[in-house]
């Protein structure tokens, strides 16, 4: 029993060491500006990588390929990266404003751009977590890569097995493939990824795209090709940071743009003065809260409010979405679609101009208009940009030479999060955040406690966050850690410590909002990833996100209210 304990130890610490080292190591090669991945400068971010086996990243210790991770990966990178052997990371240097067209990754809101046949620019403007998550990423995709090759490849000079010539000969057809003909060359890879036939069938639709239904051959070939490239003719590929990106980061420069839009905003529409409440949420619950009831009086009469949530989230109930935001934009509601590079859109909402009787959110509070709340609505942060996004906003705004404080009441914030006890859908009160690889911690005084969502059928926990660095670094032994350390850690998610940063530094060092502003922090699971199967790369949380959602942002609104 010792020794399994003692084992079990190492190996939370070899991770925590891991992924220590990887950010060093990012920080480094970002610092010098370029760097192959795949050869001695990127040898340290792949041992690290491969050492800690993530969750998300499955068998990327075996021999076999991983087919979910190269998923999860290429959904969060620009289209054709795979044949890129340049891949720059640059700052926003003006290429929206010419002819490249802008590629924008499904499941990451990033520009990209394809400058020509080898080189990809990524466009960072959210700072350092967007490059980890870029790098991570890549080492990813990399390291798959070359376990093609070493399959394909028999000799030296390059000689390669039947299979990959197939799967080149099926890849380079003009004619669209038949049945039969893309049976046999999923076939072909198939064996060159130590994959079965069926394996590949089962994952095969959800690579494909409408112009590109065999993406999953496309793929496997080009992340061979440029592998055979490397180890047959040495010819590496390399990630390089533009000078200008270098010299930026850190900054602040896209959250001060962004924060001085919005003050600007308030300014124009004589809100500053009034009582401010921050939201950091999606851009619909709120929305939806105070004016679903009124935009859709039909439609709501015979459904329960948490039924016309549901249908107000499904895709194609696109008429009943836009039924509710005309409403709230002729009550009241400012749109502020975000133009710094933050990707953070904002919606302010002046509550002197809704009537509260047509909602279904009791008000106890009888206010004159000039103190009725503004409730300020941002998207979410990534990682770092929290703190960056949050800083800004609480600055004061400097008005013909004077300063003006903002009134800020509360910020409360609400996210998605891992959660180490319970399931997708459950709610996780937040006591504290602490930052991984170091004992910085946040204590903050929460307005939300677990009594608030009590016989709501949902299962509810109360505990320390972990903020990480990155989603993508963590395996079930450093989770087990987490979890069952004297921190008392209950889930993970990537902005915390770095909202409270920034709230703490604003309130209680510079001064420059209410020492005494209210916090609330709340989050609700979009995955266990303790339990295999259950990780983030398994897939969205469907519509069982949306009760936790909203129970959130009502609990929010009222205590804002009452």
């Amino acid at each position: 029993m010792s020794n399994k304990k003692h084992h079990g130890r190492t190996r939370a610490q070899e991770s925590s060491n891991a992924i220590e080292r990887m950010y060093i190591t990012m920080r480094h090669l970002f610092n010098r500006g370029f760097y192959k991945p795949m050869g001695i400068s990127g040898e340290t971010l792949r041992e690290a990588l491969l050492l800690l086996r993530p969750e998300i990243y499955g068998s990327i210790g075996e021999e076999k390929a991983e087919l979910e991770g190269l998923l999860y990966v290429i959904d969060r990178l620009p289209y054709g990266i795979e044949e890129c052997t340049f891949i720059n990371l640059t700052s926003d240097e003006g290429y929206s404003n010419s002819h490249f067209k802008a590629i924008i990754p499904p499941k990451r809101r990033r520009n990209c751009f394809r400058i020509d046949e080898e080189q990809m620019n990524i466009e960072i403007t959210r700072g350092r977590s967007e490059i980890y998550d870029i790098l991570t990423h890549l080492t990813f995709m990399f390291v798959e890569s070359h376990k093609i090759s070493k399959r394909v490849l028999i000799d030296e000079q390059g000689t390669t097995t039947r299979d990959w010539v197939k799967l080149e000969k099926a890849v380079s057809s003009k004619e669209k493939l038949s049945q039969k003909d893309r049976e046999i060359a999923i076939t072909h890879t198939a064996n060159i990824l130590g994959r079965t036939f069926n394996e590949l069938t089962e994952v095969y639709d959800s690579f494909s795209l409408p112009n590109q239904p065999d993406r999953l051959l496309h793929l496997v070939y080009w992340l061979g090709k440029l592998a055979l490239e490397e180890v047959v003719n040495n010819n590496k590929r390399t990630v390089t940071f533009s000078p200008v990106l270098r010299e930026r980061l850190g900054h602040h420069i896209h959250g001060e743009i962004w924060a001085d839009n919005i003050k600007e905003v308030l300014l124009k529409n004589n809100l500053i003065d009034r009582p401010i409440h921050i939201i950091s949420a999606n851009m619909h619950s709120v929305m939806n809260s105070l004016f679903a009831p009124q935009a859709l009086k039909t439609f709501t009469a015979k459904k329960t409010i948490f039924e016309v949530y549901e249908a107000l989230s499904q895709k194609d109930n696109q008429t009943l979405r836009n039924k509710v935001t005309k409403e709230a934009l002729q009550r009241g509601m400012i749109y502020i679609p975000d133009t710094a590079g933050t990707y953070i859109d904002v919606q302010i909402f002046d509550t002197s101009k809704i009537d509260f009787s047509k909602t279904d959110i009791e008000v106890s509070k009888n206010l004159k208009d000039s103190d009725k709340p503004v409730i300020f609505v941002m998207d979410y942060a990534f990682g770092e940009q929290a703190y960056e996004t949050m800083d800004e906003l609480l600055k004061p705004i400097k008005v013909n030479g004077k300063k003006i404080h903002l009134n800020v009441e509360s910020v409360s914030i609400m996210g998605k999060a891992g959660i180490l006890e319970g399931g997708k859908g459950d709610i996780m009160i937040a006591t504290a955040h602490i930052f991984e690889g170091t004992a910085d911690n946040y204590p903050f005084e929460n307005e939300l406690s677990k009594e608030d969502f009590e016989n709501q059928g949902i299962h509810v926990c109360e505990g320390s966050m972990i903020t990480v660095l990155g989603t993508s670094l963590q395996n079930k032994e450093i989770l087990k850690f987490f979890y069952n350390s004297t921190w008392g850690v209950i889930g993970l998610e990537m902005e915390g410590a770095h909202y409270q940063k920034a709230i703490q530094a604003a309130s209680k060092v510079r001064g420059s909002i209410n020492p005494n502003v209210k916090v609330r922090y709340a989050y609700y699971a979009s995955d266990n990833p303790l339990e295999t199967g259950s990780t983030l790369a398994s897939g969205g949380l469907g519509t069982s996100g949306v009760k936790p959602t909203y129970l959130i942002t009502r609990k929010i609104l009222q205590q804002i209210f009452n």
